[in-house]
């Protein structure tokens, strides 16, 4: 991965991105604790969501083109089971509904998880554009070549040759044969 300027300015401002949003996370708690039990939740349940969206952007900012695709196994390992953590921490008839109402800091981790989890299900990433998909290589060379003789096509044989000219001069004579295969 090479290390330029654009890149550079991307970490930057991941950084500050998530830097800004722990500053504001305060302003949104401090809101929480004066508004009722209910509205409290929800917004400490929208924070730490966005929180792992956040962690989403700054851990898979990157060159090239965003790798889009579906993948049901994060589907069901990380989003699934944090939704469930979430609902059952609210919800009283949900199994485990005692353990996790007890313990703030699992709900808050599967809130993060969910965050990250949402985005992580459709998008992996970024990939770098291949030369092939930018038709910017040139015709020919050394690859077609190699192609042609794995497909068993073309058959190359090369020979060389040193020879003293007239002039008392060594001059290199270069051969190829080409014979093609059917």
């Amino acid at each position: 991965m090479k290390n330029n300027k654009r890149e550079k300015l991307n970490l930057f401002f991941s950084a500050f991105l998530l830097i800004g949003f722990i500053v504001c996370t305060y302003f949104f708690m401090t809101l929480a604790n004066q508004v009722d039990m209910v509205a409290s939740q929800i917004i400490r349940v929208v924070v730490y969501v966005l929180f792992g969206l956040l962690l989403f952007y700054a851990t898979r900012v990157g060159d090239g083109k965003p790798v889009k695709r579906f993948s049901p196994i994060i589907l069901i390992v990380l989003d699934i089971p944090a939704l469930y953590i979430i609902l059952a921490t609210f919800a009283t008839g949900f199994p485990l509904n005692a353990a996790l109402a007890s313990q703030p800091v699992v709900m808050l981790f599967a809130c993060v998880a969910l965050g990250y989890g949402i985005p992580f299900t459709f998008l992996s990433g970024f990939e770098l554009v291949s030369d092939e998909e930018n038709n910017t290589f040139v015709s020919g060379g050394i690859k077609e070549e190699l192609d042609e003789i794995e497909n068993g096509t073309v058959v190359i044989e090369e020979t060389e040759e040193i020879v003293e000219s007239s002039d008392g001069e060594e001059v290199e004579i270069k051969e190829e044969i080409t014979e093609v295969i059917e």
